[in-house]
């Protein structure tokens, strides 16, 4: 038995009171997270748009002289008018025609039949069966209140990431500095998170979005010069799914040229056919290989299994917080490997 005055005695009351405190504080935490959970993607986004504010910022008060609360509102009204605001639009096309499928259910499933008995007919086989068709009823009636649904808590979490963001730009200098001093990492690490963080943020929430809307616009030339119907409403939807991962854009084309072809329009068929596998298709290689030199490399595999688990954490803003919550996962397997596992090697060359 070590004598009072042991130092082993000392040690060992401080471990056990800094490993009681980290417990306290870990509980108190994951309480504190599933009751804010809601607000989660909120705090996503608002780290994003720091991160990709900042330096404007550091530039707008440090160099202009301009005082911390009118730059960040005005580059947050930059950020509204910019982002979310063409966001909105694509949002309010498509959710204009889903109100419209299901007000009208009964024609569009009429049409829908029609179609798929035309194509049965062509190819001599049911791709789709009618039992099928006749489930999408019930399906496009619950559709409406899951789509307002999502709208209210979009607005919702905008707010909150606008409110967050506001007290981040403001007092950066401050946020930066405290990270710098709780971050139980050397200091080489924490730069190497903060530069890694950026490109990580830039390259998921600046180069996936812009390359989806450059094949957005690449549609719609082909939908205008075609002459599809309604082409703003393709537009959109070939903006929102050319974020998605291995099928892209093309859920999309494909289904559009087989509706021309299943119309008897072959030739507006093949004009879509190749507009869509020669230019749609052609411009997300082109367009990411040329961002991600630019911007940063993301590896294929980080981006599907991204979307995936951030489709199943947050919905459709998933698409893009997913690859980065991925990334940002790797990138702390890498700090980890760099604070302790070299230490524990000079340790033992040391000896």
């Amino acid at each position: 038995m070590n004598p009072p005055g042991n130092p082993n005695n000392t040690l060992d009351t401080n471990l056990i009171r800094q490993v009681a405190f980290i417990l306290f504080i870990l509980f108190l935490g994951i309480v504190l997270a599933r009751e804010l959970w809601f607000f989660f993607p909120a705090l996503l986004g608002a780290i994003t748009f720091y991160v990709i504010m900042r330096e404007r910022m550091f530039f707008l008060v440090e160099s202009r002289g301009w005082k911390p609360s009118r730059a960040a509102w005005i580059l947050m009204l930059l950020s509204f008018f910019v982002i979310l605001v063409p966001i909105g639009i694509l949002g309010n096309i498509m959710y204009a025609k889903i109100s419209y499928a299901v007000t009208h259910s009964n024609e569009v499933l009429a049409t829908l039949r029609t179609a798929a008995a035309k194509i049965s007919d062509r190819i001599g086989y049911n791709i789709v069966k009618p039992d099928t068709i006749n489930q999408l009823g019930p399906f496009l009636t619950r559709l409406l209140p899951k789509v307002l649904g999502i709208t209210v808590d979009t607005l919702a979490l905008t707010a909150s990431l606008y409110f967050m963001l506001y007290y981040m730009l403001i007092n950066g200098r401050r946020m930066e500095d405290a990270l710098y001093e709780y971050i139980p990492l050397r200091d080489s690490n924490v730069e190497l998170l903060g530069k890694e963080l950026r490109t990580m943020v830039v390259a998921n929430t600046i180069g996936i979005p812009l390359i989806a809307f450059i094949q957005g616009l690449v549609g719609l030339i082909g939908y205008l010069v075609i002459g599809i119907d309604e082409p703003f409403l393709w537009f959109a939807a070939t903006c929102i799914t050319a974020m998605l991962p291995v099928v892209g854009a093309g859920v999309v084309y494909v289904p559009l040229t087989i509706m021309l072809f299943a119309k008897g329009d072959n030739t507006r068929g093949i004009a879509m056919a190749i507009w869509g596998l020669g230019f749609i298709g052609l411009v997300d290689n082109v367009v990411r290989m040329i961002l991600n030199r630019k911007l940063g490399d993301i590896h294929p595999l980080i981006t599907i299994f991204g979307v995936i688990v951030g489709v199943s954490l947050f919905g459709f803003i998933g698409l893009i917080f997913g690859p980065l919550l991925i990334s940002m996962f790797m990138l702390l397997l890498r700090i980890y490997g760099n604070e302790f596992l070299t230490r524990r090697r000079e340790t033992r060359r040391s000896k």
